[in-house]
């Protein structure tokens, strides 16, 4: 059993929309991220996804309106709510989601990526 120091983990990502794995939870995830941009229109049909500034503003925009979280605010997005997450400055997030979590949700394009451990 290890600690796991999350400034030094951020370190290590280089890209942005490709989470990285950094422990495991039951049968979940917790993955770090880091997003600039607009990512896509999606949805995840059987999980429940968790967003966890810890750098930056994002948005999550929901065809219901758009939900803006700053540092040290979570949003669970329900499984099957279509969503975009916005960044319009470099930004920090924890991910924990299931294990069976596609990052791309519904879609399966060039924007999909497998989590790695680091």
């Amino acid at each position: 059993m290890d600690k796991i120091n999350l400034v030094e983990k951020l370190g290590l990502i280089s890209e942005y929309w490709h989470p990285k794995i950094v422990g495991e939870i039951n049968d979940s995830f917790v993955k770090l991220v880091k997003l600039k941009g607009e990512f896509i229109w999606h949805s995840h049909e059987n999980e429940d996804e968790m967003f966890l500034v810890l750098r930056g503003k994002l948005r999550i925009k929901l065809r219901s309106g758009d939900i803006l979280l700053t540092e040290g605010e979570f949003f669970i997005v329900p499984k099957g709510v279509e969503h975009m997450p916005v960044a319009d400055e470099e930004v920090h997030a924890l991910l924990l989601e299931p294990k069976t979590t596609l990052n791309t949700g519904n879609v399966v394009n060039e924007n999909t990526v497998e989590a790695e451990w680091i």
